[in-house]
């Protein structure tokens, strides 16, 4: 009897980490100038791009200031929260899962 050899193929499929948007939430208490700040110190983002952003969460209830993988993510509300309350501001900061 003839011996038949027969390969296994295996197909990985890569999962990639699940991404998450660091939303700022507007308020009727902290400064436009704080917001641009903080967009500019904690989350990189440049000056314009920053004011834009506080624009829209001026006008629309809230805005993306990044995006990142959930740690990261979880690190910047974390540290945008600890630097409002340290500053007096009740500005409000959550993730939202991308899809």
């Amino acid at each position: 009897m003839a011996k038949s050899k027969s390969k296994t193929i295996e197909k990985t499929q890569v999962k990639f980490p699940d991404r998450f948007k660091v939303m700022v939430w507007n308020d009727d208490h902290t400064p436009m100038d704080f917001v641009v700040q903080l967009l500019v110190e904690l989350f990189d983002r440049h000056l314009k791009e920053a004011k834009d952003i506080m624009l829209t969460v001026h006008h629309e209830g809230k805005g993306v200031a990044g995006e990142y993988n959930f740690e990261i993510a979880e690190q910047k509300v974390h540290e945008g929260s600890t630097i409002a309350r340290h500053n007096g501001w009740p500005l409000k900061l959550t993730l939202e899962k991308m899809v």
